[in-house]
């Protein structure tokens, strides 16, 4: 399964995007609403979305195999500063699963080491928040378990990458001539 955390402040592209790509491929994604106040989140640009379940509802899940955080702000700091965000991301990360954050919220993933040695992205400004990453001002990084992407123009490629990472590229290549991305 996939989550994929969504805090107000959110940017919309970038989450729904992913998730978007991600359901095509045939794979599981939930969306988790951060902040304590129901299901429904607003994005950076005032679009109110129903989450699947609650950030709270993924504190016990087990079978995760990718966390998705979506830029945005102020979403890229709730994020940042959730408590269940941070166990969830701790508990995956220490089980072999995949981390991903676009835009802003490579930070989050940066603030918590999970980027030391990795190469990463995210969008103009907040370089100096990917601690011990080597940096690479890309478009979308894969390096391991770490995917990342610089902003909303890349949330196609950013949501390929994850189908690459979870599927490989032949699932990925079908998946992006279908939906006629370059």
């Amino acid at each position: 399964m996939i989550i994929e955390f969504l805090a107000d402040g959110f940017e919309e592209i970038e989450a729904l995007t992913p998730v978007d790509v991600l359901r095509r491929a045939g794979l599981e994604v939930k969306t988790a609403a951060v902040g304590g106040h129901g299901l429904t989140v607003t994005g950076s640009h005032g679009i109110p979305v129903t989450a699947d379940m609650t950030a709270e509802d993924t504190a016990d899940l087990g079978g995760i195999d990718m966390v998705i955080l979506p830029g945005g702000m102020p979403g890229a700091k709730n994020l940042d500063a959730d408590p269940t965000v941070d166990a969830v991301l701790r508990r995956v990360h220490a089980e072999g699963g995949i981390l991903a954050a676009i835009c802003a919220a490579p930070m989050v993933l940066g603030r918590r080491g999970y980027l030391n040695g990795k190469r990463a992205t995210c969008f103009p400004g907040f370089e100096g928040e990917l601690a011990g990453a080597a940096y690479t001002a890309g478009r979308v990084e894969e390096d391991g378990r770490i995917v990342t992407a610089c902003g909303m123009g890349a949330a196609t490629e950013f949501a390929l990458a994850l189908v690459r990472t979870l599927k490989g590229g032949e699932a990925a290549e079908a998946l992006r001539s279908a939906i006629l991305a370059k």
